[in-house]
């Protein structure tokens, strides 16, 4: 970004490598760091200091697997290609994987790039984030 434009997340103007980049919802992030915890557990000697787990790892797990909506690995990918039909940027797509709002209202309140661009303007706008949470609650509903 030039410095002159500022960032601002509520219009996605959050920098072209944030942009580009690949973010990934709490429940990704536990379902990668679980099967890593599992390897690393396998192949765990209590002689060999460098297969222990530390205590950053474990934390790090914990939170995860404590803030993630979904727990079914299917349930995940599901949430994701859900929401990519939406043509959300993964920055949206990944805060309302995170957060699960109940209602546009507060889909917008926390996530203001939603109503950005043109994307979800008036009413035909809040009914199609309406639907959208609608899919997300149905998934999680049938996990």
């Amino acid at each position: 970004m030039s410095g002159e434009e500022e960032e601002n997340a509520a219009e996605l103007k959050i920098g072209e490598e944030f942009l580009k980049a690949k973010c990934l919802m709490n429940c990704e992030v536990a379902i990668i760091l679980e099967h890593k915890y599992e390897q690393i557990q396998q192949h765990a000697s209590e002689s060999d200091p460098s297969s222990q787990v530390s205590q950053v790892f474990e934390k790090s797990l914990q939170y995860v697997k404590r803030f993630s909506r979904y727990k079914n690995p299917d349930a995940v990918r599901q949430v994701r290609e859900t929401l990519s039909r939406y043509g959300l940027a993964e920055f949206e797509l990944c805060t309302l994987g995170n957060l699960c709002p109940d209602t546009s209202g507060e889909a917008t309140a926390l996530v203001p790039s939603l109503k950005s661009g043109g994307r979800f303007v008036g009413d035909a706008g809040n009914e199609k984030i309406e639907k959208m949470l609608n899919d997300l609650s149905l998934i999680k509903k049938f996990e």
